[in-house]
């Protein structure tokens, strides 16, 4: 009599908890993949990322999204009476308990409801697992009632359908997207009879030998045939696919060996990968954000998958064009105007790099000149420059506290005087540094920093460099940067990465950054394709069919390449390069970054207008006409011309030297010259070298071929023959500009009249060990 009492008791015992059984809904709900899918705006996956390393857990399935075949095999493999029973399978607990009996191998009892009552982990129910010394009578007693109570509380679909996304496979795979995926490489619903078949071998045997494995899937295919589900054929291909057979046949042994060397290849495959999309970078940027907040298993971000798509594309096939030129990275960012919302990243040219990892949009870079439109918008506002202002473009040698800093342009020719406008447009460096000289290092670091540029150290430590982009600054921050002349001189920094859950997104907290003014005429100069024409030409990749504004720059010795401009709507910034470093061979910026980034602009704008944006009340718009160059034609064209507030004026023009005009007499005089003069020297001076030049021979050129550059300032003009020039009180030369073939030693140069008197003197350094001798 004790033995039906602790049966009842035990009964009663284990039957408590499972009344706390979770509804399918909860266990779904619950239900965590051990990968994050990145949505794009329109709701498509752009990028799938592994999080969870310790289990292999794909997406939740629907039954309707699962194979016919896996479903009918995993019934017959493991609950043919699946849908007769209501939990529990007394005829095969029968069955197994006469097998036990009589020491007989039988499958065992367990359904697929009380398999799933055992997967469930629910700290109410307690722990129905199985361990690896087997349940206990109280578990299997609990199991049992936990099924039944599954079965009055689900349906069948349901079970099933929790049954396959629950049940682990092989190994840290868990469910039937990580199994198909893994193993098989397609999704859940392509899976044929013979995948189906070495799936349902699994459930029984995670991690058993293939050739067991194989065997097993052999039975479960027998089964299947039977019953009328179509079997491969006796090939089997590398893919897993093929051919269904016409009509249900028995399974021969040469079907089962080719089902086990099939079985063989499927396990040993690892063909889903643990990050997948278009948009590496920036998912994993993403989940770092929200890492602290928890990451949910689907997160809708600011993407545009469209336009990420075709983004990756054309960034991988220009570098593609340019690989001869040894360039293998690149990267890309696009900026909503409005919002500040990244509409596409692209990190890196995948494949096509070394160093696919590295994202592109957040590593440091030197900038080039695509920081002089802010600094001459800074001196704009300061009221130093104007649009219109002459300012020189020449040999520059500026004394600094580490030594002489010589800008040079970067076609190693000078233009001479040139208009702002014209300086911008067409990027030459010199007049930049001119500009910086105005405004100061610091003023001019202070106003980066104000754009959201993290630039490190100071703007005494960068110097006069900064002007030509010496600083590191990342793409998107500099994008951004641009969008702030896009907004009229507003900065709000970029929008967070994720869409909101409900409602739309806040509006962007706008400060002034640039004064609007001077930002509106930066973008007028940097559209006005005539204007850039003295460096890229009328016919430049720049020039779009719609109202754009772009900046392309290079680092030292073509380090990297840039291009980034705005249109109406949009601001795109485009980085090329090399992530390790190298320089590239023979790219411009009309030729690396540029072609990429019209494209993309196009793309943008292939249904969408993009107007010129209106100029700011304050502005004055004026005719303008420059004085005349040294030829005696006009420095520039005339033109109309934006001014800021108080800074307009009709003409621009230099003082080019002594000049008198002379006016025709009343007598019908035709002409009139003035009478020969001596010319005044007082105000000539030494313009190169400068004074504490220190010019290092170079040991590869032969010494003959060396020469350095000596010029008298251009108040000299048509005064050569007057000059002369003495080089440690011996003479050296006559005229204003004199090539001399420099010797090692401390030196002093000489500028005097024909009358010996010093007008000018300076003092210079040589050095010069190691010389080679001339062949």
């Amino acid at each position: 009599m004790q033995w039906p009492k602790l049966a009842i008791f035990l009964i009663a015992f284990s039957a408590g908890p499972v009344w706390a059984l979770p509804s399918f809904d909860e266990v779904k709900r619950d239900f965590r993949p051990s990968e994050v899918l990145v949505l794009s705006r329109e709701g498509e996956v752009l990028q799938r990322l592994r999080q969870d390393a310790s289990v292999r857990r794909g997406q939740w399935l629907a039954l309707a999204d699962v194979s016919p075949a896996l479903r009918q095999a995993m019934v017959l493999s493991e609950d043919k009476r699946f849908y007769e029973h209501s939990g529990v399978d007394w005829r095969g607990v029968s069955a197994a308990a006469w097998g036990n009996l009589w020491n007989q191998r039988t499958r065992g009892a367990s359904t697929i409801t009380m398999q799933l009552a055992g997967l469930l982990d629910s700290p109410e129910m307690g722990d129905l697992r199985q361990r690896p010394g087997g349940r206990t009578v109280v578990q299997k007693l609990g199991q049992t009632v936990a099924a039944q109570v599954l079965e009055r509380r689900w349906r069948k679909d349901q079970i099933l359908e929790a049954y396959l996304n629950l049940v682990p496979f092989r190994g840290e795979i868990v469910g039937l997207d990580a199994l198909s995926r893994t193993l098989f490489g397609k999704a859940a619903h392509g899976l044929d009879a013979r995948e189906a078949a070495v799936a349902a071998a699994l459930v029984r045997a995670p991690n058993a030998r293939p050739a067991l494995v194989a065997q097993r899937a052999c039975g479960v295919l027998r089964e299947m045939q039977a019953v009328g589900v179509g079997a491969p054929a006796v090939q089997a291909s590398p893919g897993g696919q093929g051919r269904a057979a016409a009509a249900p046949v028995q399974a021969t042994r040469v079907e089962c060996d080719a089902l086990a060397l099939f079985t063989e290849g499927a396990l040993q495959r690892r063909a889903w990968a643990a990050s997948e999309g278009v948009a590496p970078h920036f998912a994993r940027r993403l989940l770092a954000q929200q890492a602290q907040a928890g990451l949910p298993p689907r997160m809708a971000s600011t993407l545009s998958a469209p336009l990420q798509r075709f983004a990756v594309q054309t960034l991988t096939q220009h570098l593609r064009e340019l690989h001869g030129r040894n360039v293998e990275d690149g990267a890309l960012v696009v900026l909503d105007n409005a919002s500040g919302q990244v509409l596409a990243w692209v990190g890196s040219s995948g494949s096509l790099s070394q160093a696919a990892e590295v994202d592109g949009v957040l590593a440091l870079r030197q900038p080039g000149s695509t920081l002089k439109p802010f600094l001459y918008a800074q001196a704009m506002a300061q009221r130093r420059l104007t649009a219109a202002s002459l300012i020189e473009d020449s040999s520059a040698h500026i004394p600094t506290a580490s030594g002489l800093y010589i800008p040079q342009n970067y076609d190693r020719q000078f233009k001479g005087w040139v208009s702002v406008r014209t300086a911008l447009a067409a990027s030459l460096n010199v007049p930049a540094v001119r500009a910086l000289v105005m405004v100061s290092p610091d003023a001019f670091f202070d106003q980066l920093r104000a754009l959201g540029l993290p630039l490190r150290e100071s703007g005494g430590y960068f110097g006069y460099s900064l002007a030509l982009g010496s600083s590191e600054v990342p793409l998107l921050h500099l994008t951004n940067a641009y969008r702030v002349l896009a907004n009229g001189g507003r900065f709000s920094p970029v929008a967070p990465a994720l869409l909101p859950v409900a409602g739309a997104a806040p509006a962007p907290a706008f400060t002034p950054a640039l004064d609007a003014g001077a930002a509106f005429i930066v973008g007028d100069i940097l559209s006005d394709g005539n204007a850039r024409a003295r460096t890229f030409g009328l016919s430049s990749v720049l020039a779009t069919r719609f109202w754009t504004a772009v900046k392309t720059g290079t680092s030292k010795d073509m380090r990297d390449n840039w291009a980034v401009g705005w249109s109406q709507r949009y601001t795109v910034g485009v980085w090329v390069g090399n992530a390790s470093g190298a320089a590239m061979h023979d790219v411009s910026g009309s030729s690396g970054a540029a072609p990429i980034w019209a494209s993309v602009m196009a793309y943008l704008h292939a249904r969408q207008p993009s107007h010129a944006p209106q100029p700011p009340s304050t502005l004055v718009r004026t005719a303008v006409r420059f004085g005349p160059a040294p030829g005696g034609s006009p420095l520039e064209a005339p033109r109309p011309e934006w001014f800021l507030p108080g800074t307009s004026q009709a003409l621009f023009a230099m003082d080019f030297g002594a000049v008198s005009a002379y006016p025709a007499g009343a007598t019908g005089q035709k002409s009139f010259q003035p009478s020969a003069r001596t010319p005044d020297l007082s105000a000539v001076r030494i313009s190169a070298p400068a004074s504490g030049t220190i010019v290092a021979l170079d040991p590869d050129i032969p010494p003959l071929r060396q020469r350095l550059h000596l010029a008298a300032s251009a108040s000299a003009a048509g005064a050569g023959d007057a000059l002369r020039w003495r080089l440690n009180g011996k003479a050296l030369g006559r005229g204003a500009q004199l090539a001399w073939p420099p010797w090692p030693g401390r030196h002093v140069l000489q500028l005097t009249d024909a009358q010996g008197t010093v007008l000018d003197e300076v003092r210079i350094e040589v050095r010069g060990a190691g010389l080679r001798a001339a062949p």
